[in-house]
C-alpha cells in the first residue's frame, strides 16, 4: 500500500498535463529543482554551521521602562486633580490665546 506503481504514476502525470498544460510542465519542474536545490544547500548550511561556534553575545545595559524618581518635590496641596473637562477647558483657553 506504501509504494506507487506504474499506473498510478502515469495517473498523477496524466492529471499534472490536464492541471497545469504540456508546456507549462518543464517550466514547473525546473523551478522545483531549483527549490530543492536551494533547500538542500540551506540545510547543509545549518549542519554546517552547528560544527563552528557562536560567537559570543554583547549584553546590553538593561533600560528600565519605568521612569525614575521625581527630583523635584510633588504638592501635597488638597485640590483635587484636574478633570477632563477642566483639563479641555485650559487647553481651548491656551490655544485661543496663541492666535
Amino acid at each position: 500500500m506504501g509504494s506507487l506503481g506504474p499506473t498510478e504514476i502515469i495517473l498523477i502525470l496524466l492529471v499534472l498535463v490536464l492541471l497545469f498544460g504540456a508546456k507549462k510542465l518543464p517550466e514547473l519542474a525546473r523551478g522545483s529543482g531549483r527549490a530543492l536545490r536551494i533547500f538542500k544547500a540551506e540545510t547543509k548550511g545549518l549542519l554546517d554551521d552547528d560544527d563552528q561556534p557562536a560567537p559570543p553575545r554583547r549584553r546590553r545595559p538593561r533600560r528600565s521602562s519605568r521612569p525614575g524618581p521625581s527630583k523635584r518635590p510633588r504638592s501635597r496641596s488638597s485640590s483635587p486633580s484636574p478633570t477632563p473637562t477642566t483639563d479641555l477647558r485650559r487647553s481651548i483657553q491656551w490655544h485661543s490665546a496663541r492666535e
